[in-house]
């Protein structure tokens, strides 16, 4: 009888990790193809040489943020319309704007951070922002966007 319980629990388990491992790799799949396909028509239309970061941002339109070096050495981000594909591509030399440490910067300096969650470049109505998602010390969830162009906030949603 021990053996049947020992057997069904192992079983159980294997069956419940599986179950798990499944789905996480179902879930992800689409966002995975999505900055494939979008990090090799970069390269394609020879916008950059190199790709260094790649990450789907979600503001009024998705995006697909291509972050790489060009032909010049020079690093820059492509933004590439997951919706739209006759879009025009937009894109910024990182030299010419606030850099992923000044924003922040700005933003542990005006508001008590415990943890940052993630900090993504995307376009929004202003222009190219920063989003950058992390915890207060009450533990909330906190979206700051910073403007790429000169480092000011364009907009925070707090306390959530």
């Amino acid at each position: 009888m021990k053996n049947w319980i020992k057997f069904f629990t192992i079983f159980l388990l294997i069956l419940s990790l599986s179950i798990v491992v499944i789905v996480a790799w179902k879930s992800y799949s689409p966002f995975y193809s999505s900055e494939k396909d979008a990090k090799q028509f970069v390269i394609d239309a020879d916008k950059l040489v190199t790709v260094t970061d790649t990450y789907v941002y979600n503001g009024k339109k998705p995006y697909v943020t291509v972050i790489g070096t060009d032909k010049a050495g020079k690093k820059k981000a492509v933004f590439v319309p997951k919706d739209d594909s006759k879009a025009k591509l937009e894109e910024v030399l990182m030299e010419d704007g606030t850099s992923e440490k000044e924003a922040l910067y700005v933003v542990s300096k005006k508001d008590n951070v415990k943890e940052i969650l993630h900090i993504k470049l995307g376009i929004e109505e202003p222009g190219v922002v920063w989003e950058i998602t992390y915890l207060n010390q009450e533990d909330k969830l906190n979206y700051v966007y910073i403007l790429f162009e000169n480092g000011q906030w364009w907009k925070r949603i707090l306390n959530l």
